[in-house]
Order: structure tokens, then sequence, then C-alpha cells
């Protein structure tokens, strides 16, 4: 091990990069798909559980705890984390013009922060083996975006 990544947290941040690229890509995938942007939630939402039972969450937060002591690996947490800001960013970028909201009231950058912080917090909590408030969470938000479909619908007619 020491001789290929020199040290354990390097060969960590190594499977973080990794996985976070194929992660990446298969969201990007499904967010080009042509489907309403509550499909690519949902799907989205699905996913929060794959990534926790395959281990992918629990590496991230030791890595982010690690890196809170340690400069040079928390410039590495952060472009894995800017990654992911990037595809949420384009796809909630798509999701507003889809919708029709006033990005006044609804800004970008503030959106991709509250869902970005949201996921972390989904995740840390399933770690914990906290899930107390998801279904109701996941729930309140698909009523939203389902009443989003439905004024986006009446603005085609």
């Amino acid at each position: 091990m020491h001789y290929y990544f020199g040290s354990m947290p390097e060969l960590l941040l190594q499977v973080l990069e990794r996985h976070t690229d194929r992660l990446i890509k298969r969201q990007r995938e499904m967010y080009a798909e042509e489907r309403p942007f509550i499909e690519k939630w949902r799907a989205a939402m699905r996913y929060l559980d794959e990534d926790s039972a395959d281990g992918y969450a629990k590496v991230w937060y030791e890595l982010q705890a690690m890196a809170w002591n340690d400069a040079e690996m928390r410039k590495r947490v952060a472009k894995v984390d800017a990654a992911w800001f990037q595809v949420v960013t384009e796809a909630f970028d798509k999701a507003i013009d889809e919708y029709g909201l006033d990005r006044s009231k609804y800004p970008l950058e503030a959106i991709v922060a509250l869902v970005a912080t949201f996921n972390l917090g989904m995740h840390l909590r399933m770690l914990s083996g906290i899930r107390t408030g998801h279904s109701a969470l996941l729930k309140a938000i698909d009523e939203w975006l389902q009443k989003l479909e439905a004024q986006k619908r009446k603005r085609k007619t």
C-alpha cells in the first residue's frame, strides 16, 4: 500500500476521487435524460440510499473529518465537493427554467447550497442510524415538485 499510495489517507482520497468520478458520471447521465425534473429528483433521492449502502458516504465523512486538520487534504476534499456542486448547479439551473421559477426569489447558488447541505445532512443522519423525518421531508419536497409540474403543464396548454 505504501509503495503505491504512500499512506492510508492517500489511498482513501484516491478511492473517494475515483468513486466520485463514477457517481458524477451517473448523475450527469441521469440529469441529461429527457424527462421531467421531478423524476430526476426522485432518482437522485434513491441514490442517497445506494450511496450510503456502498460506503461512499462513510468514506466521504471520514476524509472530511481528517481534512479539518490537514490543509492539503482539505483541498482535495474541497475539489470533490466542487465537482458535486457543479453537477447539482447544472441540473438545478435547468430545473429553475423548466418550472419557470423567479430567480430573484430562488437564487440558483442558494438552492444548490441548500440541496448540497440537505444531502450531507441526510447522509450523516443515515450513517448515525437516524432516519426520523426523512420520509416526511422527501414527501413534502415531492409534493412541492408535483405542484410545480402541474403549473408547468398549465403553462404549456
